[in-house]
């Protein structure tokens, strides 16, 4: 595939990426808030939301960071990359930083943490995800009036036990502060202090790795910060993007960031 060069004077897109069994619709708080001034792109992962997994696409870390890496550059258009990741989707994130060299102009962080890796309650996770992917009622998202509640229901049923089974495993957790120690940008790593799902200590654990990083806990917000606090996360991402110098904002920017996922550009 061809590339072309990286604009460093025009605004970096956002490319905001959601976790397990989500979609893109998860963003949509953030968009309003951040969508005016910046242009966020915020994709259902193949096999999630509304976007199909194509054939080849292998339901790994790996291989969908690397097609993350291709649907950004596809859309960024010559513009340089900022990652957005909220949990699972955060570590797809960090697999697609390699794979984005000089693109990527930063990395956030959002109750993405790990790198310790605990038998038991993986395992408990593994058999829980399992047994819902299993007997959920997908007929029940398929209803008027449940696009709110319609992802976890309409996912891909082999793209969610694989990156399950992938994102808990050893080997994946115990490459998580590798990749994050070959982060070459400046990374925001945000946690809640009531997150139920990613204790803070994890996050500051694995934004350890990176020299050049900053974290911030959000007091009483959980998992889902997007959701519960979209104007006090806006300002956090905001100030650090001015803080790092990264691009600059376009006022009343319209852009339609809420789109399903392309195809990918490059085998898997």
């Amino acid at each position: 595939m061809s590339l072309p060069p990286v604009a460093r004077t025009a605004p970096p897109l956002l490319v905001a990426v959601h976790g397990w069994l989500l979609s893109g619709r998860l963003w949509q708080p953030l968009v309003e808030e951040l969508g005016r001034s910046w242009e966020l792109w915020c994709p259902d992962l193949p096999g999630f939301g509304h976007a199909v997994r194509p054939r080849g696409l292998q339901p790994s870390l790996a291989s969908y960071g690397r097609w993350l890496a291709d649907a950004a550059t596809e859309r960024a258009a010559g513009r340089q990359v900022v990652l957005i990741g909220h949990s699972l989707g955060g570590s797809v994130a960090l697999h697609a930083a390699p794979w984005l060299g000089a693109r990527l102009a930063g990395l956030v962080q959002i109750a993405a943490g790990g790198g310790v890796y605990q038998p038991r309650p993986f395992a408990l996770v593994r058999r829980a995800g399992c047994a819902f992917v299993t007997l959920r009622p997908r007929w029940l998202g398929r209803l008027p009036g449940t696009a709110s509640i319609a992802a976890p229901l309409l996912a891909d049923a082999r793209a969610a036990r694989g990156l399950l089974a992938c994102s808990t495993s050893r080997a994946a957790v115990r490459q998580l502060p590798a990749l994050t120690a070959e982060l070459v940008v400046p990374s925001l790593w945000i946690s809640g202090s009531n997150d139920g799902v990613m204790a803070p200590r994890y996050v500051r654990h694995l934004a350890g790795y990176t020299r050049h990083h900053r974290f911030e806990e959000m007091t009483g917000a959980g998992h889902l910060p997007m959701r519960q606090r979209p104007v006090e996360l806006a300002a956090l991402i905001r100030s650090w993007l001015e803080e790092e110098g990264i691009g600059f904002a376009t006022p009343e920017l319209a852009s339609d960031p809420i789109a399903p996922s392309p195809e990918p550009v490059g085998r898997h």
